[in-house]
């Protein structure tokens, strides 16, 4: 096999990749680089309507990563709703994804965590956060998951900038989930800072 049918095959392959994603971030810049081997491929054939289709297909996968990145961190393409922890929809969420949750989070029970938050990306829930009153006005986070999908964005970081679904509770600090303790980029970019064996984020008055 000659190095250009390499480069095709390969291009071929990054674009069927790309499509077995479950992250929305990772699908686009896969099937980004496998357009653009695709079109120098089909540039050297060459064969002009694959050239068209793949081209058109790369600006596409530009503009789409543009806009995600863009609102990556936006709190207006974002909403953290507040639910009781019996209630029935975070229950489905729960549920539906409890496999994924396990596989992260081993023994996790929500039984314990009687603050439970939503956050909604349009119509779609996209993250669950879980905690309960660990004492000392410090709210403990038992559980900070986000769908497969939305895990490049980390959409649980609105719970932590929305400080008032916290205060509200008479809360004046949150510590981080025991399993995240060591997740300190993003942990520290909210804001939250080593204090003893926790990381902790204070709270504004």
């Amino acid at each position: 096999m000659d190095l250009l049918s390499i480069i095709g095959w390969g291009g071929s392959a990054l674009v069927v990749v790309s499509l077995l994603q479950t992250r929305i971030l990772r699908l686009r810049l896969l099937n980004l680089v496998g357009c653009v081997v695709l079109v120098g491929f089909n540039l050297a054939i060459p064969v002009w309507p694959m050239v068209g289709m793949n081209a058109v297909l790369a600006v596409i996968n530009v503009v789409q990563l543009w806009r995600l990145l863009r609102h990556r961190h936006d709190d207006a393409e974002y909403a953290v709703l507040e639910v009781n922890s019996t209630d029935a929809y975070l229950g489905h969420v729960l549920t539906a994804h409890h496999k994924d949750i396990s596989k992260f989070n081993p023994g996790f029970t929500s039984a314990a965590s009687p603050y439970a938050f939503l956050v909604q990306h349009g119509e779609r829930t996209v993250g669950v956060v879980l905690a309960h009153d660990a004492g000392e006005g410090r709210a403990q986070i038992d559980l900070d998951y986000v769908l497969p999908e939305y895990r490049d964005f980390t959409p649980g970081e609105f719970v932590y900038r929305r400080s008032d679904v916290f205060t509200d509770h008479g809360f004046h600090q949150v510590m981080a989930p025991p399993r995240m303790r060591d997740s300190t980029p993003y942990l520290t970019k909210l804001g939250f800072h080593r204090d003893g064996p926790n990381l902790v984020l204070n709270l504004p008055h």
